[in-house]
């Protein structure tokens, strides 16, 4: 009876969890190091000269080559052909070169040497260790967003029929804890090593090898559940006899649905991510404080608690769709309350208030949004479809911390810039609106469970 019922290393409860925290904590040392720098936006003003402009170009680094180069459009197709093992130790590796490369940048190491003149004298508006630390940045930049669809695919093998949204809700808890870290041990890591600003781009960069180990644990485990399903006469995924092909593309690209999904994720998302690497100057600035970065720190807290919950709701009660709309509407609330209602009322409550409540809407948006994706596509371009969702979402990452970093230099306050945060919020939420009532038309089933009883 026992045999009958647990065929597959997935169906024990341990090990499906054991495998989600191992990929899980790869995701939270690279969410950590994509904001390692965040909380030194003054420190590398007054070390290294960088300006708001130039942050901004820093900032938006990450998202170059997943951009321009169409990164992400063939990670997904690398991860659809060669299967989640290959491309998650592709995309740790990736994430650790750039990692080191950027900790070179900002290191004495890189100081007076042949290659700073050179990068030195060109766009010379950029600082030469701006330079060679957006080159490093792009590089993690790939491995990183890779990581993040592959992590995806991985956990809709593992929990296909089980606790899909719950375990997806974890993984994203457990990645956005490396935002609260960044924002407390980046300025300690600093401060214990002279106001350095290389020292927590090394501490990163040794947590992100660390975060390879842990995936090519996971690898094992994998391939023994791959092992197992091919002795059970099923298709392996590492072995799918139905080759993707370069047309299956334009099954993603001209579903209506997919589009918009995809659009609601980059309004969403855009006013998420870019907000979090000027957070910790906004509220320095606004409450004539020194310790912005940790009062933001609070902001994946909530978020980190609510996730799980949410998404073992959603497997179990549905109404994705409608926390998608729920989700925008606040963020909307709390972007015009930064704009407007913080800098009247400069208190560090309110702060933390607001902080709190965005978390809020960044609890239900992902929690609806990941889970929601293998309802609407087929799952052997469900690969493709993510690395589609996150290059578009790429787009609007890349732009969103440049024009944020001019406005800031052309205005020297921050209400425009979260006036813009809010309009995204507006139009996330039409998009939202429009999601809910294709689905209601053509039930997709997002509004619909999980878990099939």
């Amino acid at each position: 009876m026992t045999e009958k019922l647990q065929k597959f290393i997935n169906d024990s409860f341990v090990a499906r969890w054991a495998a989600l925290i191992l990929i899980a904590l790869m995701m939270f040392f690279a969410y950590m190091f994509v904001d390692m720098l965040s909380p030194l936006k003054e420190l590398l003003d007054t070390t290294l000269g960088w300006n708001s402009s130039t942050f901004g170009t820093y900032a938006a680094s990450e998202y170059f080559l997943n951009v321009f180069c169409f990164f992400l459009i063939f990670a997904g197709i690398i991860l659809d052909k060669m299967g989640i093992r290959f491309t998650g130790i592709l995309s740790a590796s990736l994430m650790v070169i750039g990692a080191c490369i950027k900790f070179y940048a900002m290191s004495e190491w890189f100081v007076g040497t042949g290659l700073e003149a050179w990068l030195g004298s060109w766009w010379v508006a950029l600082p030469a260790s701006a330079k060679l630390s957006c080159f490093g940045f792009m590089i993690f930049g790939c491995g990183c967003e890779m990581a993040g669809t592959t992590v995806s695919k991985a956990i809709a093998k593992w929990f296909k029929g089980k606790e899909m949204a719950m375990a997806m809700g974890l993984e994203m808890s457990i990645a956005r804890l490396g935002v609260f870290a960044a924002m407390w041990l980046a300025p300690m890591v600093s401060d214990s090593f002279n106001q350095s600003v290389s020292a927590p781009v090394a501490f990163g960069a040794i947590l992100l090898m660390i975060g390879l180990i842990f995936y090519s644990v996971f690898v094992v485990m994998d391939s023994k559940l791959d092992k197992q399903l091919e002795a059970a006469g099923e298709v392996a995924e590492e072995t799918s006899e139905e080759e993707f092909k370069f047309s299956d593309l334009g099954k993603i690209f001209t579903s209506k649905m997919f589009w918009l999904v995809a659009l609601l994720c980059v309004l969403y998302y855009s006013a998420i991510f870019p907000f979090q690497r000027y957070a910790p100057d906004f509220l320095n600035k606004t409450l004539d404080i020194a310790n912005g970065a940790q009062l933001f720190s609070c902001f994946p807290i909530l978020a980190m608690v609510l996730t799980p919950f949410l998404g073992a709701f959603i497997d179990r009660k549905g109404k994705a769709a409608s926390m998608l709309m729920i989700g925008s509407l606040i963020m909307i609330a709390c972007h015009l309350s930064f704009a407007f209602l913080l800098p009247v009322f400069p208190s560090k409550a309110l702060a933390v208030a607001i902080i709190a409540i965005l978390g809020v809407s960044f609890s239900l948006v992902p929690a609806a949004l990941w889970p929601s994706v293998p309802k609407i596509i087929d799952e052997r371009i469900l690969g493709s479809a993510y690395c589609v969702i996150f290059w578009i979402q790429n787009w609007g990452l890349l732009l969103v911390p440049v024009i944020i970093g001019k406005v800031l230099d052309a205005t020297g306050g921050y209400t425009m810039p979260m006036i813009i945060f809010s309009s995204f919020g507006v139009l996330a939420l039409f998009f939202g609106l429009w999601l809910k009532r294709e689905d209601k038309k053509k039930g997709y089933g997002l509004e619909l469970p999980n878990i099939k009883k």
